[in-house]
């Protein structure tokens, strides 16, 4: 299967957040259960809606805020790699670190551009486009740290910042234990990475960190690989503005992510 390193295209300025080729949850209440297709929308942009994930029970009135990747059958492959409990540890990393990379690219293209031009070696007058500058990463400790890889392989001078944040193993509260991020992150548009979303406890802990720094949910795009119903939910619901940016919406998250890619299980 050939290496898949999306860039999607992007030459909207009227945009600050270009949309394209991104499906989001559905906020119609369709009551027909038989059409799995229901509960998400077309693909944005010019992709067609055939390319829509089968998702099931994605949240209603979920709105714009939570986008899934275009599937595809070598997104659908990965995803099937990571879950399989027999896979080995050196092929679920290989996997792990495509698939980020995929969520990574598709993060960058949430970011705002400005249009620019530049002249080729022949002296041709190119009219493109190139990213604003204000831009940082930030991963929720240990497991978003998997993903520090893949952004700095797209962006090799871009600054991240670190939080560690603890669940409580009975009340499942989350706590902070440390946060360290650049001295004017309150400035920057951020990308939050932790790759699982279960309960968005750990999250929406981390969301509150970063608005104690001055940091406004809109400018927040957390990049997820996996996610479930309820932590999506739970998060947008808190926060309204926030981005998420995933590859799967299904109950059983793969909870086993962090321990398997860091081979401590």
């Amino acid at each position: 299967m050939p290496c898949h390193n999306q860039q999607l295209n992007n030459v909207n300025s009227g945009q600050e957040h270009p949309m394209k080729q991104v499906r989001f949850a559905n906020n119609n209440n369709n009551s027909s259960s038989s059409s799995s297709s229901s509960d998400v929308a077309a693909v944005l942009s010019n992709s067609e809606p055939s390319d829509a994930t089968k998702q099931t029970d994605i949240p209603d009135n979920l709105g714009p805020q939570l986008k899934l990747l275009p599937l595809n059958d070598q997104i659908r492959e990965l995803q099937t790699i990571i879950r399989d409990k027999t896979t080995s540890r050196g092929d679920f990393v290989f996997c792990a670190d495509r698939l980020i990379r995929l969520v990574v690219e598709e993060g960058l293209n949430q970011l705002p551009y400005s249009e620019c031009t530049v002249t080729t070696p022949t002296g041709y007058k190119y009219e493109g486009v190139k990213f604003e500058r204000g831009n940082c990463g930030v991963s929720i400790m240990r497991s978003g740290e998997a993903m520090e890889q893949g952004l700095r392989d797209c962006c090799r001078s871009i600054r991240i910042g670190k939080i560690l944040i603890q669940s409580d193993e009975e009340t499942q509260k989350a706590k902070v234990f440390y946060a360290k991020f650049p001295p004017d992150v309150y400035r920057r548009k951020v990308l939050l990475m932790y790759p699982i979303l279960s309960t968005g406890n750990t999250v929406i802990e981390a969301v509150r960190v970063l608005i104690e720094h001055g940091v406004q949910p809109r400018h927040i795009i957390l990049l997820s690989l996996f996610s479930t119903p309820h932590g999506a939910k739970s998060i947008i619901q808190e926060f309204p503005d926030i981005t998420i940016l995933t590859t799967e919406v299904h109950p059983v998250a793969p909870t086993h992510f962090g321990q398997r890619y860091f081979g401590t299980d």
